[in-house]
């Protein structure tokens, strides 16, 4: 999956001769700052309801409602799976797609079949593929699964929005997938093409629902549309604060050109501003982020994939250790005095030497250092992705852009403009602005998007 100064508790800022005037630094920051793009979402004065095409079942909804259910137990219900009956059904999952015992989805709907008066009739796998064996960008092709001898189309690659062929024995999608919050980690812009694709060829769309590890927090840039790709197909922020059910839900009333039938399959005694409560056995969604805190950081830490440095692929620690071969144990020191300085909530940090074994600097002897996520509940991922990259341009003089010379210009488009979805982070990089201001930039923006959220909020 893709995806990316020094500064002090009191943050400081350069006065007219060029020393830094120090001003209170933020603790929890949501969102952000600037006019909103054109085309970004915005909250109208009214809430409006949810779109007369979108229905959704539980066994329970909000917080303290009773023991924890996932969408895909509650699916399975002697109600909730009469949505299924007479349906041909397509499912888009991969390993994460499980109920609390690890079940698979793919065996629980197969199983329910009889019962239930369903079709299981084909897989759809995201980046990673349905087995999730595949490599981040690596290729998924379409092939007969082994277990149950169910043809498994790809929605990664060459196609990623199933095509009328693809759903002509299917009468209604299922989406079942582990997100983690971010804008850039691809599987929920495979959602929103598979919700077009339904739409466009007048098939149902149920979404089980899921929690998203990083709460209810909305950070960073919402995406400017001209910088629209598959890390971020639509203006929404780096982190949306959604669960996937929900996200659907907006994409289904604010995006969509033709709304699809959607139904959410709610999740129970789920409370979105405490998701670690849910308990649920982490199931690695993706290669690299292999551990619950790898889904805390890699909205913020997965900005380094935009620069010269390793962001852990290829150690043991993806997304939670950074580090170069041309960093010495002085700028280590300094870049951990740095973000010690920023007070940033839920986190420590320690030097860390490592040799990538694969991707950036595989097989060199790197120093860097390692996040230790403290409090997954105060830890701003974001924002501290912003203090990392301050913190590398300002004392590692090699730190450069991964295009080098082709990411110079204005009207270039590099790395960094996709993951952050503007050019503003590059350019304010570059001019040397403190990860604070950075931060301050985006908070009107973000503010906005929460206030369109709460619309579609379902706990």
């Amino acid at each position: 999956m893709t995806h990316p100064v020094p500064q002090h508790s009191d943050q400081t800022q350069p006065d007219a001769s060029g020393k830094r005037e120090r001003r209170p630094g933020r603790r929890r920051v949501l969102a952000s700052l600037g006019a909103l793009p054109a085309g970004a979402v915005l909250a109208t004065a009214g809430a409006a309801s949810a779109r007369p095409t979108e229905r959704g079942k539980g066994a329970g909804k909000g917080k303290n409602t009773g023991d924890f259910a996932l969408g895909v137990e509650n699916l399975l219900g002697p109600d909730a799976v009469e949505t299924l009956r007479d349906a041909r059904v397509g499912l888009i999952t991969n390993p994460t797609g499980t109920d609390r015992q690890l079940r698979s989805t793919i065996d629980l709907l197969v199983a329910a079949q009889e019962d239930g008066g369903f079709t299981m009739a084909a897989l759809f796998g995201p980046e990673h593929g349905v087995r999730g064996a595949e490599p981040a960008g690596g290729s998924v092709g379409d092939y007969i699964d082994e277990k149950t001898g169910l043809p498994v189309r790809s929605l990664y690659g060459d196609t990623q929005k199933p095509t009328p062929e693809m759903l002509e024995d299917v009468d209604l999608l299922i989406f079942d997938i582990q997100d983690i919050g971010a804008r850039f980690y691809t599987y929920i812009w495979t959602l929103y093409y598979a919700m077009e694709a339904a739409g466009e060829n007048d098939k149902r769309f149920v979404v089980l629902d899921r929690p998203n590890p990083l709460g209810t927090d909305i950070e960073g840039f919402v995406l400017e549309p001209e910088l629209s790709s598959f890390v971020g197909l639509r203006e929404i922020p780096q982190t949306h604060g959604l669960t996937v059910g929900e996200l659907a839900s907006l994409f289904n009333g604010e995006f969509l050109d033709k709304a699809v039938d959607l139904e959410v399959i709610e999740m129970s005694g789920y409370d979105p501003e405490d998701p670690a409560a849910a308990d649920i056995p982490w199931v690695l969604p993706s290669p690299n982020i292999p551990t619950a805190d790898t889904a805390v950081v890699y909205a913020g830490t997965g900005l380094i994939e935009s620069i010269n440095i390793s962001e852990g692929r290829g150690t043991t620690t993806p997304f939670l250790w950074f580090g170069a071969p041309f960093i010495t144990e002085a700028q280590v020191d300094a870049i951990i005095m740095d973000l010690q300085a920023a007070e940033l909530p839920g986190v420590l940090y320690r030097p860390m030497f490592a040799t990538p074994v694969s991707s950036k600097h595989a097989g060199e002897f790197c120093g860097g250092l390692q996040l230790h996520v403290t409090d997954a509940a105060a830890y701003e991922p974001v924002r501290t992705g912003i203090h990392v990259l301050a913190a590398l341009f300002a004392n590692v003089e090699e730190v450069d852009w991964r295009e080098g010379e082709d990411c110079r210009a204005e009207e270039d488009v590099c790395w960094i403009d996709k993951l952050s979805g503007t050019k503003r982070t590059r350019a304010m990089l570059e001019a040397g602005d403190s990860a604070e201001t950075i931060v301050a930039a985006w908070r009107r923006e973000s503010r906005r998007f929460q206030a369109t959220t709460e619309r579609y909020r379902r706990y």
